[in-house]
C-alpha cells in the first residue's frame, strides 16, 4: 500500500463525518457569530467545505508563497454543500497522483520570500490539509451547540446522537 492510499481512505471516512456536521448548519443563521472576532457560521462552514481542494493544490507545488486569506460568506447552505463535494473530489484527484517519493519530498511555505515552513509534503498534508479540517469541524460543532442545533455523532456518541445504542 502506498502512503497516499491511507490518506485517501482517511479523506473518504472523514468526509462522511464532515458531511453530517455541515448538514446540520441552519440556513437562517449563516451570518451568526459567537464573538465579534470569530468567523460567522457561514464563513466557518464554507471554509471547512472549501479548504481541502486548495490545500491539495498547494501541496502539489514544491513551494507555495502565501498571500492574504479572506473568507467569503456563502450565499446559502447549498453553496456550502456543493463546494464541499467539489473540493473533496478535487483534493482526492490531486493527491491520488502523488507517489511515495513525492510525498516524502520537502514542501516549502514562504511569505514575502521568507521560509515559514519546510517539511515533508506528507507532513503538510497531515497537519494542514487533514488536521486543519478536523480542527475547524470541532469549532463548527461548538457553534452548532451554541445555536441549540443537535450535534451528530463525530467520533462516537454526542449528547444528541448515539450510533451505538
Amino acid at each position: 500500500m502506498a502512503i497516499v492510499d491511507s490518506i485517501l481512505m482517511e479523506i473518504d471516512q472523514e468526509a462522511k463525518t464532515t458531511q453530517r456536521v455541515l448538514d446540520r448548519v441552519p440556513e437562517g443563521k449563516l451570518t451568526w457569530k459567537p464573538h465579534a472576532k470569530s468567523y460567522s457560521l457561514g464563513q466557518l462552514a464554507l471554509h471547512i467545505a472549501r479548504v481541502q481542494g486548495p490545500l491539495a493544490e498547494m501541496a502539489n507545488q514544491d513551494t507555495f508563497e502565501i498571500g492574504s486569506m479572506v473568507q467569503a460568506e456563502p450565499a446559502n447552505k447549498k453553496e456550502i454543500m456543493d463546494v464541499f463535494t467539489l473540493s473533496t473530489a478535487n483534493a482526492k484527484q490531486i493527491l491520488a497522483k502523488m507517489d511515495d517519493a513525492r510525498l516524502m519530498a520537502t514542501w516549502t511555505l514562504t511569505k514575502n520570500g521568507k521560509v515559514l515552513m519546510a517539511i515533508p509534503r506528507v507532513g503538510f498534508i497531515r497537519a494542514i490539509l487533514l488536521n486543519h479540517v478536523y480542527h475547524h469541524r470541532g469549532q463548527l460543532s461548538v457553534y452548532l451547540r451554541l445555536l441549540d442545533v443537535p450535534i451528530p455523532s463525530i467520533y462516537g456518541p454526542s449528547a444528541d446522537e448515539n450510533p451505538f445504542g
